[in-house]
């Protein structure tokens, strides 16, 4: 078979280089150092060409396993490999060597092979959306994630780096340094919650996090999630997206009227308003009517979903997820255990490809109620699995007079840093205003009067 028989089963209009091609692999061939370049950047099917497709796999195999890498070991590998006459398999890689302009032009052979390679990828992702679309046996919900996922994906790679010298990030680094020391908030890297201790401990809330917050039915966690929303909304002025897979849209913009008028939540729902309370009431809504939050309160959601979603999000800022064990994987896994594992490492994924920081709520275990102590420690986290290795932060709330009416500690809630990638674990002592549904910072006022 000769080179010509090789070509001749190419697609009519495809995207490829036969030059770019066959100058990355004669440099490939000609330089170790660009050798080294081609085999990081590169793998097969960035060759649209079959031969240069062989040529590179001879070499790939060659260079893994640490042997030599030449023009004789790759001909004498490719020989095996291709049903072509060798004087012509010689000649032509004679041909691709000679053909190489100059080494130092590497990066710009690179860059069209890959070029042509994304937009290669881009067709075959489109082939398949409408394969699946004109099939018509496939749920338009399934169809729109499937696409969505397959051109994400092709984003990701090509935005994909490697490695990445340190001298190249040690001056963006030293500058994050110097822009955080000059700003309002030292210490805080990621985005302020609200709560100045817990900020301090976390140094905000990081991009690319996953926040674990879990507690008993009851105490608080839904509030604490959702007065954070709020608290990011108007202090950053970006996105916020709260998906509640309990309560309905309204029951949660109920709350947070509540939390951000600071008029009782019971008052609220009954009607019973005085006059102070509808001056505040309607503070609260402009307040929260130019708050970046949006909710999804859609039920038996999935990661897959989610992420669809709010990829169609501008400015996006942070994810708030309530809660972990209403979410469906969308597979058919008997181990209720083994699913909830699956779903934290997607969210884990999706908060590092998103770039945000993700809480998700947890229930816990009755684990806390057969103790003498009852706060909750990382083993009561329930359908556990991989929740803990998962997530970067893992903050408990417990509060003592939910468990002790005679307690000192009325109202008061300690969040328990249980796991922290960043720094240490602690106590953070929050201000629990139930009726309002709120949590503050223990040195901010607390209101007591009722409303």
């Amino acid at each position: 078979m000769s080179e010509l028989d090789y070509i001749s089963g190419l697609l009519p209009g495809m995207p490829y280089s036969v030059e770019a091609e066959q100058a990355v692999l004669g440099s490939a061939l000609l330089d170790k150092e660009c050798l080294f370049r081609v085999m990081s950047a590169l793998n097969e099917n960035c060759f649209y060409q079959p031969i240069n497709r062989q040529i590179f796999l001879s070499m790939s195999e060659s260079f893994a396993l640490n042997n030599p890498v030449d023009f004789i070991t790759v001909l004498e590998k490719t020989k095996a490999r291709v049903d072509m006459d060798v004087t012509e398999l010689r000649e032509y890689m004679l041909r691709i060597c000679q053909l190489v302009p100059t080494l130092s032009n590497l990066e710009a052979y690179l860059k069209i092979v890959l070029d042509k390679y994304y937009l290669r990828s881009l067709y075959t992702a489109a082939k398949e959306i409408m394969d699946g679309v004109t099939d018509g046996s496939t749920d338009a919900d399934v169809l729109l994630e499937s696409a969505e996922q397959k051109i994400y994906q092709i984003r990701q790679n090509k935005d994909y780096e490697g490695l990445v010298p340190v001298s190249r990030l040690v001056l963006s680094v030293y500058n994050e340094i110097d822009s955080l020391a000059k700003s309002d908030h030292k210490g805080i890297r990621g985005l302020p919650s609200g709560f100045s201790g817990l900020d301090r401990l976390l140094s905000g809330l990081n991009r690319s996090d996953l926040i674990l917050i879990a507690a008993r039915p009851g105490v608080g966690k839904s509030s604490l999630a959702v007065n954070i929303a709020q608290n990011v909304a108007k202090k950053t002025g970006l996105t916020c997206c709260i998906f509640s897979l309990e309560m309905s849209r309204e029951q949660l913009v109920q709350r947070m009227l509540a939390a951000e008028s600071k008029v009782s939540l019971g008052s609220i729902l009954n009607g019973e308003l005085t006059l102070e309370d509808w001056k505040r009431l309607s503070a609260g809504a402009e307040q929260l009517h130019n708050s970046p939050i949006y909710i999804d309160d859609t039920s038996a959601m999935t990661v897959g979903k989610i992420k669809a979603r709010l990829r169609q999000v501008p400015n996006l800022g942070l994810v708030v997820i309530d809660y972990l064990q209403l979410m469906s994987s969308g597979r058919k896994i008997d181990n209720r255990v083994a699913e909830v594992s699956e779903m934290t490492r997607e969210l884990k994924i999706m908060a590092k490809e998103l770039n945000v920081p993700v809480i998700t709520l947890s229930q816990l275990s009755r684990g806390p109620e057969g103790r003498q102590d009852k706060r909750p420690m990382l083993s009561d986290l329930r359908e556990s699995g991989s929740i803990e290795q998962d997530a970067d932060i893992v903050l408990f709330i417990y509060r003592d007079d939910y468990y002790n009416k005679e307690t000192g500690e009325i109202n008061t809630a300690e969040c328990i840093v249980a796991k922290n990638r960043h720094g240490s674990t602690d106590t953070v002592k929050l201000h629990w205003q139930g009726k309002y549904t709120l949590y503050t910072s223990l040195e901010m006022d607390r209101d007591g009067a009722e409303h």
